[in-house]
């Protein structure tokens, strides 16, 4: 943290490169700085110039005599691991590293950018980019990025495309009296992660509210660890790119950070607190009205309108989010009635019906009654707010100014936030300055208001829940089995790296999962045997390290009743899979009781790239294969987690009961979630688990299958490797 804040609240700059030529990043750099009123020392590096913009120039950051906090370096990338050597004999805390032509290039460059990486780390100097756009501090004028009059305010901006970040900046400097505390293009981040860059500003006291755009991390889970910690104090939005297989491919190659599973990382961001915005049009929206009003309490919005058309819509949409849209209270409904006309609608939505045309300052009048419902934990209003003297008469303008001081100062009593989207806000009539002068954001797109009061709500529901929610930290090994370490143990000597099917039900079933003991029969006359104190109908299927899809193999047999059946099977078996694989090693066959009939369901487990142990539940047969019906986490699971991802998938009709079949053990199978989170942290020798299929039941569940594949290397099961 020292190092951090040394560079974004740095009291000296070293611009190496700096230039006279004002097409150059040096030289606008040093004239950035200067405009910007940065009262720090700013020396700039160039063994070519005396002097630039009549500050002295210095042949290396050695020869600077002052200490120095940062240097801007906008040389090219082949330069850099010399200039960072200097910059640690001369104490400089950290580099702002301009160029590109490192890990987002290639082989070539990431060799290059690993280079950099261990020279800063041997020099104790903390890199920013490469390949970033640079940093600003508006508070103190650290204005590394070459851009002007960016708006001052409480929102910090982390983004790894300087495009995106210039189109916020533009967009709050034309519509809106918010603007930046911070500004960090992160580029590759080759050194300090999303997750050092969030816990600086989870403790800078001019920061409200985090805005990120994000197209990779190199360290997901670490970031959702530092967000879960973060988000409860400060609202964090966020944009991720990459959601395609186009969108992805071009991620890597701007950024060289890999974009994974789009599906992961939105789960895992609204998990962790973060608001997930997914148009760019929207995101600086979000982050103006979380960072100026109070949150929603719950899930129920008042709508107040002076049209039937802007409310109807309005409705719609916030339904659509998920919001909930409660008929007021009678007694709010009788004081509705004795200001409005008598053909006003006073339930929610409230149609003022033309009660505001000679007196928009009813607005404000019908919004204190509407936020005195206890049942409503916010207001939208749409329509003609701030263009009726535009509209109407001139002589109207005081009334809706005085609307609008109302509504600002019922905004701090109430700690109910209103959101506002006038037809008139293009023209920036000073009633709707006041609004924003109170932290009331006005909007001219119905679609944006609606989404920025669902983040209101969002929010909300995640602060009430956030004792509930989970860390995304393991505790490797702690609640692992004597007896399922011994059989990883094993598999590890045999030269396997995946257990045998009886092998991983022994270990979900060391952690109390309803997985049926299976026998190993090695001949015909041990199938048929094992199949007698079994007792009914059972399956044989076959057992080889060299043969990991039974079922492609012909290596499965199903309702076997009697003893010629049983051998027949075995033999038949055993023959097919040597024809599948000649040299395929055979232990035997197991011989299982055969599963009643009920849903199958898949739940699987893998490593991802950015994020670590996911889970995946989905409906089993050719909707997993075709549909692609299923549900995503980021592991660990908690029990509220586990029961979400059942109920999300397209197909939970039919687990609650379809067309008069019996509601199906859902308890069983949110607790087998938790066994796998539970494996799966227990073990960090396990690379991926497959339960496919799951058969569940109106009560109780049956593993039908199950498959474990160890990672290529050995994992120390104490959790301590």
């Amino acid at each position: 943290m020292e190092d951090l804040h040394r560079i974004l609240n740095a009291d000296s700059v070293a611009v190496i490169g700096a230039s006279r030529d004002e097409t150059k990043r040096g030289y606008q750099a040093v004239a950035t700085l200067k405009k910007s009123g940065f009262e720090g020392g700013i020396y700039p590096v160039n063994p070519r110039e005396r002097r630039i913009l009549g500050l002295r120039c210095y042949a290396d950051v050695e020869e600077i005599k002052e200490p120095v906090d940062l240097a801007l370096i906008t040389t090219p990338a082949a330069t850099v691991p010399g200039l960072l050597a200097q910059c640690g004999r001369k104490g400089i805390a950290g580099a702002v590293i301009i160029a590109g032509g490192f890990g987002e290039m290639g082989p070539q460059g990431k060799r290059l950018e690993d280079e950099i990486l261990e020279t800063a780390r041997s020099h104790n100097v903390r890199l920013v980019g490469p390949n970033t756009s640079g940093i600003i501090n508006m508070w103190t004028g650290l204005n590394l990025v070459g851009l002007s009059n960016v708006p001052k305010g409480d929102i910090a901006l982390l983004t790894q495309s300087g495009n995106i970040a210039l189109h916020l900046i533009t967009e709050a400097t034309l519509r809106s009296h918010k603007g930046f505390s911070y500004y960090v293009g992160v580029g590759n981040e080759s050194d300090i992660h999303f997750d050092e860059y969030l816990e600086f500003f989870r403790h800078d006291e001019k920061t409200k509210a985090i805005l990120i755009y994000v197209e990779g991390l190199r360290d997901g889970r670490t970031f959702l660890q530092q967000v879960y910690k973060t988000s409860r104090q400060k609202p964090i939005i966020l944009l991720k790119s990459g959601r395609t297989s186009t969108g992805q491919k071009s991620a890597g190659s701007h950024t060289g950070a890999l974009a994974g599973i789009s599906e992961v990382a939105r789960t895992s961001f609204e998990r962790a607190g973060i608001i997930n915005i997914e148009h760019p049009d929207q995101l600086f929206p979000v982050a103006e009205t979380l960072s100026s009003l109070p949150h929603i309490r719950n899930k129920k919005v008042a709508i107040l309108a002076d049209g039937g058309g802007h409310a109807t819509i309005a409705s719609d949409l916030l339904t659509d989010l998920g919001l909930e849209i409660p008929t007021l209270s009678d007694r709010a409904q009788a004081r509705l009635r004795e200001i409005l006309p008598h053909n006003a609608a006073v339930s929610n939505p409230v149609d003022v019906a033309g009660g505001s045309d000679a007196n928009p300052e009813i607005f404000a009048r019908c919004a204190r009654i509407i936020l005195n419902d206890a049942n409503v934990g916010g207001l939208l209003i749409a329509g003609l707010f701030g263009g009726y003297a535009i509209r109407f008469a001139e002589k109207l303008r005081f009334l809706e100014e005085d609307a609008a001081h109302q509504m600002g100062k019922l905004v701090q009593k109430s700690g109910k936030p209103i959101v506002l989207q006038s037809l008139y806000n293009s023209v920036k009539p000073h009633s709707l300055e006041l609004l924003r002068y109170y932290g009331i954001p006005v909007y001219e797109s119905l679609d944006i208001a609606t989404k920025c009061v669902g983040a209101l709500s969002r929010y909300g529901q995640y602060i009430s829940a956030y004792k509930y929610k989970t860390t995304f930290e393991f505790n490797w090994g702690a609640k692992a089995k004597k007896k399922a370490v011994r059989i990883i143990q094993n598999a590890r000597t045999e030269g396997r790296r995946y257990l045998f099917e009886h092998e991983a039900k022994e270990v979900l079933r060391s952690h109390g999962a309803p997985a049926m003991r299976e026998h190993l029969a090695k001949t015909a006359d041990d199938a048929v045997r094992l199949a007698e104190e079994i007792g009914g109908a059972v399956v044989l299927k076959i057992v080889s390290p060299d043969i990991l899809h039974k079922s492609d193999a012909g290596g499965v047999r199903l309702n076997l009743e009697n003893e010629d059946q049983i051998r027949n099977a075995f033999h038949r078996i055993i023959d097919n899979a040597r024809e599948y694989k000649s040299d395929a090693v055979i232990k035997g066959c197991l011989v299982a009781s055969m599963k009643k009939k009920g849903v199958e369901v898949i739940i699987g487990t893998k490593i991802d790239r950015q994020f670590g142990p996911v889970v995946m539940f989905g409906i089993g047969g050719i909707l997993v294969e075709v549909v692609r019906d299923v549900s995503f986490r980021v592991l660990p699971l908690s029990r509220t987690a586990a029961s979400r991802m059942i109920d999300e998938i397209k197909s939970a009709p039919i687990l609650n009961g379809f067309r008069g079949s019996p509601a199906l053990d859902k308890q069983a199978l949110s607790q087998l979630l938790l066994t796998v989170s539970e494996v799966i942290e227990s073990y960090p020798d396990i690379e991926e688990m497959d339960l496919n299929p799951v058969i569940v039941h109106d009560q109780g569940i049956d593993i039908a299958d199950a498959r474990m594949i160890l990672k290529k290397d050995p994992v120390d099961l104490t959790g301590k490797g």
